[in-house]
């Protein structure tokens, strides 16, 4: 942690309904969830249609290391300058998932005086959302078996199930299962788990706009392929109603607030290292709507999370930012430039500019989408003023700010001077949805796409597909998904397949070993290298020092 602070969140907490109020939501407008959380009612959000949109601001950061980041810390301490510099603002962020909650990561909602709040509420169970994707998840898979059990006439093989089951924790024993073992309990077949977050429910939520989208993506997943080839979905199964039915109160977002009193919507959670890793499209409209500036995040390191933001969530929903924020810290870039983690403490000016080559590429990648950007230095004690500058100078070499940051502790008073750089640039761009520059276009075959984000953005030589998924991706071009947008898989903590090569390498062959259509959701993943859709627990888990104090007070989450 960048300082020793305590937060009292229950002596600095309002009521729900006076977070909402600020961004004009009457009482009537909310559904409770105690007196910190609270989830928008349909009304309300039907009502937001009509409103104009406020500017929309994309935080990213360098590829993530042992080191820390803090981009979440940084998306909330922005928020909270911004309306300290009396910028109407709206946060709006992913849900924490519990399996890094308990696994390596602990708790998802920020740190210091930058952070939302109730924390452990968010952080475990919330209002339910994940527990319902991962039932209605879940059902789809039940049903699945329960067609096979009684002999399904929709001509599903058994044997090309690909609809495997879902829970958010991490849990490698899950990974590879038998089921339908004993004789009277269907079909006897391998299957598996895959965390939630990873389920394509989870990006079918967070990309669907309203309800009708939401039945008809639902409908589109595959589940599995005839003994002819042909896909079999949900809506073939007879799922998708159902599905739906159970997604009712989920698909709404919830609306929680920071310790400095902005309103945040925290709402869906998709890795980005597997999926798209955005909040969902609904939750970013309803910021837009209520603010004259939405801060949002996207998952990991610019070449995943943010890569997907625009070339995902943007094509599909026609949402544009216009401006970006990429998080760095001296203490990332010096590992980045080959220090070892236990010599951080010690200053090392030529570290940091060995490593800097990681935030340049991403400064560049980002100004290729045609987007304006500044970079936020999150501070750490132990930075030293020789640290910092070196990366204010190396930045403006490539033609931006930098901002030293010290929302951690001091909140939003830490990153006004960042508030004001952002607030300026968005309102230069005066047309971001003509400004934005898409990696690819629609009609271009999906190995081209999947080679455009590979040379493009990580700076590959070309790209090497499994025989495999050759074959794979050609059936889903002659069944008419071509046209989809690409989602890479891979190691968040390198621009390659490796997760042990820093820095910003260049000529490389990316290995695509296979791919997965996922219709619902609107996208092709591409799984680049050793890439689990079911995270394990690291050999010291984050849950062995959670608990419950006698006072009824969840501890070790922070």
């Amino acid at each position: 942690m960048p300082g020793d602070i305590e937060i009292s969140q229950a002596a600095t907490l309002e009521p729900i309904q006076q977070i909402a109020a600020r961004v004009g939501i009457g009482p009537d407008a909310l559904e409770p969830y105690g007196r910190y959380i609270a989830k928008l009612s349909r009304e309300v959000l039907a009502g937001l249609a009509d409103r104009p949109a406020g500017r929309l601001i994309l935080v990213t950061a360098i590829n993530p290391t042992a080191a820390g980041e803090g981009k979440t810390t940084t998306t909330i301490g922005l928020g909270d300058a911004l309306n300290r510099i009396g910028r109407k603002t709206v946060i709006a962020l992913r849900e924490p998932s519990l399996g890094p909650v308990f696994g390596r990561k602990g708790g998802a909602t920020g740190g210091g005086q930058a952070q939302v709040a109730p924390m452990e509420r968010i952080n475990l169970h919330f209002t339910g959302d994940f527990h319902a994707i991962g039932a209605a998840h879940n059902l789809l898979a039940a049903m699945v078996d329960n067609a096979l059990y009684w002999g399904d006439d929709r001509g599903l093989d058994a044997r090309r199930v690909t609809w495997r089951r879902a829970v958010d924790m991490n849990d490698r024993a899950l990974r590879q299962v038998a089921i339908g073992l004993g004789g009277t309990n269907g079909a006897a077949r391998e299957s598996g788990f895959d965390i939630t977050v990873a389920s394509e429910v989870m990006a079918v939520l967070c990309l669907a706009e309203g309800p009708d989208d939401l039945a008809a993506r639902l409908a589109r997943i595959v589940v599995g392929r005839r003994r002819d080839g042909g896909a079999v979905t949900a809506g073939d199964i007879g799922a998708a109603g159902a599905m739906a039915a159970l997604l009712g109160e989920a698909v709404l977002p919830n609306l929680v607030q920071s310790l400095g009193g902005t309103p945040t919507l925290v709402h869906g959670g998709p890795f980005a290292n597997i999926a798209h890793g955005c909040n969902s499209v609904t939750a970013t409209r309803a910021a837009l709507a209520l603010g004259e500036f939405a801060v949002t995040e996207a998952g990991f390191g610019a070449d995943l999370g943010a890569e997907k933001f625009l070339n995902i969530k943007c094509r599909s929903s026609g949402l544009a930012p216009s401006a970006a924020v990429i998080v760095a810290t001296v203490r990332a870039l010096k590992l980045q430039g080959g220090v070892a983690k236990d010599a951080l403490g010690t200053g090392d000016v030529a570290a940091v500019r060995a490593g800097f080559v990681n935030l340049a590429r991403h400064i560049e990648n980002l100004h290729g989408f045609g987007l304006p950007v500044v970079v936020a230095i999150n501070a750490f004690h132990g930075d030293t003023a020789e640290e910092q500058a070196a990366i204010i100078d190396l930045c403006a070499a490539h033609g931006v700010e930098a901002h030293i940051c010290t929302h951690w502790a001091d909140g939003g008073a830490g990153a006004e001077g960042l508030a004001h750089a952002v607030a300026a640039l968005a309102e230069a761009n005066t047309d971001p949805g003509r400004a934005l520059k898409l990696t690819y276009a629609d009609d271009l075959p999906l190995e081209q796409k999947i080679r455009a984000v590979a040379q493009s953005l990580y700076r590959a030589s070309d790209i090497v597909l499994s025989p495999t998924a050759r074959k794979d991706l050609a059936r889903f071009e002659a069944e008419g998904h071509g046209h989809l947008p690409v989602c890479m898989a891979k190691t968040p903590y390198s621009f390659t397949a490796d997760e042990k090569v820093s820095g910003a390498p260049q000529g490389f062959v990316l290995p695509v070993d296979s791919v997965r259509l996922s219709a619902g959701a609107g996208f092709v993943v591409a799984l680049c290298g050793a890439v689990n859709t079911m995270p394990g627990l690291p050999r010291v888990p984050s849950a062995e020092r959670i608990a419950l104090g006698t006072n009824g007070r969840i501890t070790g989450l922070d």
